[in-house]
């Protein structure tokens, strides 16, 4: 069987007992990054063994992973922060072990758009979440596509790439467009800054440095 076991985005400590208990007893934990995963089990005493499984080995270690479930093995994926398969590694496994008839258990448990979309005083009854923007070919379509969503948008971004980004959406949304912008959530420096999209661009525009992943969150349009 395998296994999809959200982890903390931040916090080492939000992570549920049902997962805790997985990660102990399956026969190997599949990490997007052993050594980052690996302060995540020491803190919990958790001594599976671990192996990387990340997008950059996928294809050649999903048959590995499947000829270990077949003969009974028990398989727990995890990524770095987060649930597998959200803008994360985990897909290509979980359509490798539905085509072998592999018995699929996802976990609940974190991820950083639900949190970021409450926090962000924006409507959340219907909402769209698009991950990460393409970074070139694709990226003017996609940003016109969704100037005219009318449900709250939710994107992923890395720090450097953050005021880019929202050059790109004052320029496809206007300016005036409601929105907020979250980083670092659960972690000790959790932000999360609110107003228009010309607001929150000139005050990540007067940071020092931007750190930590970024969760984007816009009004649909009117």
């Amino acid at each position: 069987m395998l296994y999809l076991v959200p982890t903390p985005i931040g916090n080492l400590d939000d992570i549920t007992l049902r997962a805790l208990r997985v990660l102990r007893e399956v026969d190997l934990i599949a990490c997007e990054d052993t050594r980052r995963s690996g302060h995540l089990l020491d803190h919990h005493d958790v001594d599976t063994p671990t192996t990387s499984y990340h997008e950059h080995n996928e294809r050649e270690k999903t048959p590995e992973l499947i000829a270990r479930m077949r003969v009974g093995h028990d398989i727990a994926l995890i990524s770095d922060a987060g649930s597998p398969g959200i803008s994360d590694p985990g897909f290509y496994l979980t359509r490798a072990c539905r085509e072998e008839d592999i018995d699929i258990c996802p976990l609940p448990g974190p991820t950083a758009l639900i949190p970021a979309l409450t926090a962000s005083a924006l409507p959340s009854d219907r909402f769209v979440f698009e991950g990460f923007l393409p970074k070139k070919q694709g990226r003017q379509t996609r940003l016109t596509e969704l100037s005219t969503e009318p449900r709250t948008i939710v994107l992923y971004e890395a720090p450097y790439r953050l005021l880019r980004t929202l050059d790109d959406l004052i320029e496809h949304f206007g300016p005036e467009r409601p929105a907020a912008v979250a980083r670092e959530l659960t972690k000790k420096y959790e932000e999360i800054e609110r107003g228009t999209l010309e607001e929150v661009r000139a005050y990540f525009a007067g940071c020092t440095k931007v750190r930590g992943e970024c969760v984007v969150v816009v009004q649909g349009v009117s």
